[in-house]
């Protein structure tokens, strides 16, 4: 990325011309158990919370965050860069957009047992994130799958018990409801 990047977010819906490719690259980036269902992401469009931005340097499309904002704090659900788009400072850039909410910022990694997930942890890290030490399962988005252990990160501070179990909340009952569908 060069010193002139200008790094926006374009809020998209089913009708954007690049809806099908950023779905593409959501189908790419997570593992199956990690994502949602055709049905359960056209229902969530709808949700005035939850928001699918396509990640853009000027007009060039880099990747994607979808996230939900709520009074309190704003959940990054999913969040990816292009492959070919990578280590060039991007999403980093992307996280300085989320940042000028003014809240708190969660989401959620896998916990960093491996070289890919101990990397993605201080990526985030270096961003200003920080580890919080709950034990957290994220509810299973497909029949067939168990809940899984992650890694929750917010940013500026740790979240404390009260906001931990505010975000848990919203994650159970608006996050995932139909998630199966």
């Amino acid at each position: 990325m060069n010193c002139e990047a200008k790094l926006r977010f374009e809020f998209a819906d089913e009708s954007h011309p690049l809806y099908t490719e950023s779905l593409n690259l959501y189908r790419r980036s997570f593992p199956l158990n990690e994502q949602r269902k055709a049905a359960s992401q056209a229902e969530i469009m709808s949700n005035p919370l939850y928001k699918f931005a396509l990640i853009y340097d000027r007009e060039t499309f880099v990747g994607i965050v979808l996230f939900w904002e709520t009074d309190g704090f704003v959940y990054v659900e999913h969040f990816c860069i292009l492959d070919n788009m990578r280590c060039k400072g991007y999403g980093s850039k992307a996280l300085e957009i989320l940042k000028k909410s003014g809240k708190n910022i969660i989401l959620e990694i896998d916990p960093p047992e491996d070289d890919v997930s101990r990397k993605r942890k201080s990526f985030y890290e270096q961003n200003g994130f920080c580890e919080n030490l709950y034990l957290h399962i994220h509810p299973p988005y497909r029949d067939g799958y168990d809940g899984h252990r992650l890694t929750v990160m917010s940013y500026p501070n740790p979240i404390d018990e009260d906001l931990y179990a505010d975000f848990y909340l919203f994650l159970k009952d608006t996050v995932m409801k139909n998630a199966k569908k």
